[in-house]
Formats: C-alpha cells, sequence, structure tokens
C-alpha cells in the first residue's frame, strides 16, 4: 500500500471530510486546511507532495495563493485547482501560474482518483519561475494605482520608463512586472557593464527588458555606453527601464542632460513603505515564509503585537530594509512564535538614538493605554501587551477562545499571560484552578 501527503485545501468542511475518506481509502495520508493561513502553515511544516487547492475562500483565494508559492519559490509540489463555479479564464491562469491540473464541482470519483495519480507520477520539481506580480509589495489602495500606472506606461510601446522612489522600494519588482512572461530581463549589476559592452547588453535583452538599477549612481564612462546604445534598442526590440531613488531635479547636477531627457520620457512614482503601512504585516509574514522555506528551517510565526510593532516602525530603506529584518529574525530566533522581545531589540538597532518609535501619542481619539515611552523596555511591553489584551477581549466580546484564536496563542498561554499581567477575565471565562 503507498502513502503519499496530501494536503486537501477547502473552506466547506463537507467537501474536505469527503475527499479526505476517500484519498485514504485509497492509502493515501491527507492533511486538511480550511483556509490560506493553515494551507500556508502545513505546507511549510509537512511538505505535502501534492495540494488539492480550492479557489473561492473567504480570506485569501486559491489563485492567489498559488500566486503567493510561485513567488516565493515555494511551487515545489504540483496543485490541482478545484472549484465548482470558476470561469475558463480563472482555469487558464491558473495554468499559467503553475497549477497542474483543474477539477470541476461537483467532483466525480474517478476524475478525483486519475487527478491525484497522474500528480503523484510528476517527477520532483523545482521552483517554478517567480510570476510577474506587484502582491510583494502589497495590496493596498497605493499598490493598486502604481498597478495601474505601471500598466498604463508598458502600453506605451518603446518609450523609456523611469521609476522613481526612494530607496528599496521594489524596483527591480516593478520592472519585471513591467516585462512580458517568458522574455529576457537583463539587470546589470555594476557601471562596468555598461561601459565596456553596452551592445553585448541589448543583444542579450533581445524583445525583453534592459533594467537600470539606479540611475543615481551611474558614472559618466557607463553614461556614455548607455548613451551610445539607446539608438539600437529599438531594433533589438528592447524595453529600457531605469529607477532612481534620487529626485529628477538632483541627478541634472551628475547626469548627462540628453540622457536624462531620453530615459525620463514616462515617469512612473513608487509609493514608500510608510505610504501603504497596512500592508507591512502581510508582507513581513510573506517574507517570513519565504525565509523559512528557502533555508529550510521549522516553522515560525511572528505573534500579532509583533506584527504591530513592525507596522509602526519607519522603514527608510523600505521593502529591503523590512526583508533584510525579517530574514535576521527568521535565522536567529527559534522555532514557533517570535514575539516583542526579539522584534524589540533588532529594531533598537535601525532606528535613530538606538529606539523603537512611539505607540501613538494618547489624545482625545487615541487609547488610554498608549505605551510610555520612557520606561524600560520590559516594563513598556509589559504595559503594551496588557493594553493590547484588555482590547482583544473587549472586541472578543470577553470570548477567550475567539481571543486565542485571534491573537495565534494556546488558551493555556493566554491565561497565563493575563495572569501574569494582573487582567482580569469574564467570570464564566476563568479556566481551573491550577493546583
Amino acid at each position: 500500500m503507498h502513502s503519499q501527503d496530501i494536503l486537501v485545501v477547502d473552506d466547506e468542511i463537507g467537501i474536505r471530510e469527503l475527499l479526505s475518506e476517500i484519498l485514504q481509502d485509497e492509502g493515501y495520508s491527507v492533511a486538511l486546511a480550511e483556509n490560506a493561513e493553515k494551507a500556508r502553515t502545513l505546507r511549510n511544516q509537512a511538505q505535502p507532495r501534492l495540494v488539492l487547492l480550492d479557489i473561492w475562500m473567504p480570506d485569501t483565494d486559491g489563485v492567489t495563493l498559488l500566486k503567493e508559492w510561485a513567488r516565493n519559490g515555494q511551487l515545489t509540489m504540483p496543485v490541482v485547482m478545484m472549484s465548482g463555479h470558476a470561469t475558463i479564464d480563472t482555469a487558464v491562469e491558473a495554468t499559467r501560474i503553475g497549477a497542474l491540473d483543474f477539477l470541476e464541482k461537483p467532483i466525480g470519483l474517478q476524475k478525483l482518483l486519475a487527478a491525484v495519480k497522474r500528480a503523484l507520477a510528476q517527477p520532483a520539481q523545482e521552483p517554478r519561475p517567480n510570476v510577474a506580480s506587484l502582491t510583494r509589495l502589497g495590496e493596498a489602495d497605493a499598490i493598486k494605482e502604481l498597478a495601474v500606472a505601471l500598466d498604463a506606461a508598458g502600453a506605451a510601446q518603446g518609450a523609456p520608463i523611469l521609476l522613481v522612489g526612494p530607496p528599496g522600494v521594489g524596483f527591480e519588482l516593478c520592472a519585471r512586472y513591467l516585462t512580458p512572461p517568458g522574455r529576457a530581463f537583463v539587470a546589470p549589476l555594476s557601471n562596468e557593464d555598461f561601459a565596456l559592452a553596452p551592445q553585448e547588453l541589448a543583444a542579450k535583452a533581445a524583445g525583453g527588458t534592459l533594467f537600470l538599477r539606479d540611475l543615481a549612481y551611474l558614472d559618466r564612462r557607463a553614461q556614455a555606453g548607455l548613451k551610445s546604445v539607446l539608438p539600437r534598442l529599438e531594433k533589438h526590440k528592447v524595453r529600457l527601464v531605469s529607477a532612481s531613488s534620487r529626485p529628477l531635479d538632483a541627478l541634472s547636477a551628475s547626469v548627462d542632460p540628453e540622457l536624462l531627457k531620453a530615459l525620463s520620457q514616462l515617469i512612473v512614482p513608487i509609493p514608500a513603505l510608510s505610504e501603504h503601512r497596512e500592508d507591512i504585516p502581510r508582507i513581513a509574514e510573506a517574507l517570513l515564509a519565504e525565509a523559512v522555506s528557502q533555508n529550510k528551517l521549522t516553522p515560525r510565526r511572528f505573534s500579532a503585537a509583533a506584527l504591530q510593532l513592525l507596522a509602526r516602525q519607519d522603514w527608510p530603506g523600505n521593502l529591503d530594509e523590512l526583508a533584510n529584518v525579517v530574514k535576521s529574525l527568521a535565522l536567529t530566533c527559534r522555532e514557533g512564535e517570535i514575539d516583542l522581545g526579539p522584534v524589540s531589540r533588532i529594531l533598537s538597532q535601525f532606528s535613530p538614538a538606538g529606539s523603537v518609535p512611539p505607540a501613538p501619542v494618547a489624545t482625545e481619539n487615541a487609547p488610554p493605554g498608549a505605551v510610555d515611552m520612557d520606561l524600560p523596555l520590559r516594563e513598556a511591553r509589559d504595559q503594551f501587551e496588557k493594553y493590547y489584551l484588555e482590547r482583544q477581549i473587549e472586541l472578543s466580546g470577553g470570548n477567550m477562545s475567539r481571543v486565542a484564536e485571534r491573537i495565534g496563542l494556546e488558551r493555556t498561554h493566554l491565561y497565563r499571560k493575563l495572569k501574569q499581567l494582573g487582567i482580569s477575565m469574564p467570570k464564566k471565562q476563568r479556566p481551573p484552578e491550577e493546583h
């Protein structure tokens, strides 16, 4: 009897249980996930040989989760999509991203088993090429507006595009987004490539994108080389995408005026991370999952309080700086939950005067439990946790099971934390006395 790990992801409990029973009767071992969050955890923990993934789910839909796995290099297993309401376009998109097959609900027994057998017969996969997407930058309105601007710029055939913004905002991600699937993407790492071999760069990028990482650091020799090759780009059907971490008026002192004029025909501003802070927790979780997978680490996750602290931080280095912090935490923390302590310690090295940015100052509209930033770190953390947990109890109507689920703590750990911080619990929710 054969034994394979199959992860079934579907928000309908009846479908999960039915598929599990069928597959277990056939000798397969099965793990079940009711949503994308649980699927991420099980994918990192169990490394399934196959995933059966529902498209329509309430928290994150299956196609978005598939894109996330592809983007993070985690699509190392075959994925079979399932849906009762998907359009042909949705099925085609899922296949383009990397899904192996598509099953329409209600799923017939023979079709299911045939799809599973076919998928498990596939050789072990290397990570599929990353799908050009802006989801790593976030999903806030600022990123949606950025996508619209990039799409419009990309539709203007041939004209060079200049991406402007502060350092670390994701220039290369945007440049890759502008590159059609399967086309060449050439991004030289040094000025020497532009200075000594600009014609070779144009030939390598034929039909695709030549990306200039930061115009602000292009020296005179490299500028001359780039300027000489500009007339040949159209012949090779190359789209030139440049980035600049300095404003245009600051560039005028160091960049050849004619070159700057040629490169700035289409300008697209890239928002700083501070302009879409609401994306920081989601980005941090995705970066952590990526670091765990790439470094073959045991599972790790951020506590809700740690994510809030990351969201309050000023990130002058934007996405690049956040990625470095998350990777450092992934590699230096033990498995399980990454809480406020290690996050506070590493953030203190990135903030002015070695301090973490303060919580919002108490005002008439601010919570009365705002943290006193004059306290020592341990006392300030306790003060924040006390207010945070009291607020979660209030939002959950005193339901401690719901509180534990919302903040990602086991109930036993939650009760101990409440007792430690001196927080009163609703009488009906009190745990049994410990002896």
